[in-house]
């Protein structure tokens, strides 16, 4: 638990150095959008509230999820972390959608207003700059929470828009060629998406319980079964109450020695270290059972 509080704490640093660089770009690509009359760089700004939104839900989840255990949530709020992940992953999806849209929109109807490309060019090179610092600022987190890959998804995504709109202002500017900034829309909105996705797609993962990305059950089984005094182990049971917290519970059926001889306790810690050393297991749960009372377990218990 200390390593996740570690974790949580770094993570949050992170964050809040990353949503006041995030801000600030946001306030230049606002201002920048409207003395310039470039719908690229407003559009990337709008990308950008959305993304410093889920930033900011990131980092309140991380203090949430960060509280003790109680009666009540026995396993605490960990599991925040996992909703902020599921919300930024949806702000993903609504800002590629509406990107694309508007992306498909402009290059139907490209716009005849002017546009000032070379102060376009700046704002967004300046966000590209401060994007990327921001992404260096939260890799290192990234591999260890959804919730923080959700926010360095959304930097990235800022990242792509910021090199999208690069590209949108230096062929604009050479060619006059304004679909640049549609075209540039859909790429970004191509970029964002398959991301987003990926994520719901662990969220769930998470919420419906499944089985951990990486973990054999059938492994697990055959490690448990290879402690001497296991005859069998049923009901095996793996899930995650968020990132890298992984919980597991099993009925173990031992030698009636095990029993006589007063060893359950030796026991619980082998199987206990087991779980811990070659499966990164959190938390886990043994039902120690002797040959005779697993007879009446229910057979479909795996």
């Amino acid at each position: 638990m200390a390593h996740d509080h570690s974790h949580r704490s770094s993570s949050r640093a992170r964050l809040l150095i990353v949503i006041p660089i995030v801000a600030a770009v946001l306030v230049a690509q606002v201002i920048g959008g409207l003395l310039t009359g470039s719908l690229a760089l407003l559009a990337d700004a709008g990308h950008l509230f959305s993304d410093l939104t889920g930033l900011v839900i990131a980092v309140v989840a991380i203090g949430i999820a960060s509280r003790p255990a109680t009666d009540r949530h026995t396993f605490g709020y960990q599991r925040t972390e996992i909703l902020a992940a599921l919300a930024n992953g949806l702000i993903l999806s609504v800002v590629a959608v509406s990107v694309g849209i508007e992306g498909i929109r402009r290059l139907v109807e490209p716009s005849t207003a002017e546009v000032s490309a070379l102060p376009m060019l700046v704002v967004a090179a300046v966000g590209l700059v401060a994007n990327v610092v921001s992404l260096l600022i939260l890799r290192g987190s990234a591999k260890d929470s959804l919730n923080m890959r959700g926010a360095y998804l959304e930097v990235l995504g800022d990242t792509l828009g910021s090199i999208g709109v690069i590209v949108a202002a230096v062929v604009i500017a050479l060619t006059g060629f304004v679909q640049a900034d549609a075209i540039a829309s859909l790429l970004i909105a191509a970029g964002i998406l398959p991301r987003a996705a990926l994520l719901i797609r662990d969220v769930w993962r998470v919420l419906n319980e499944s089985v951990p990305l990486g973990t054999d059950v059938e492994v697990i089984r055959r490690h448990i079964r290879e402690t001497p005094g296991v005859v069998d182990v049923h009901d095996v049971h793996v899930w995650a109450i968020t990132s890298g917290a992984h919980v597991f519970s099993a009925h173990v059926v031992v030698d009636t020695a095990v029993f006589s001889d007063g060893a359950t306790g030796r026991m619980l810690d082998e199987l206990g270290e087991c779980l811990t050393e070659h499966f990164d297991v959190e938390h886990s749960t043994f039902q120690l059972e002797p040959a005779t009372h697993a007879a009446h377990e229910d057979q479909h218990h795996r």
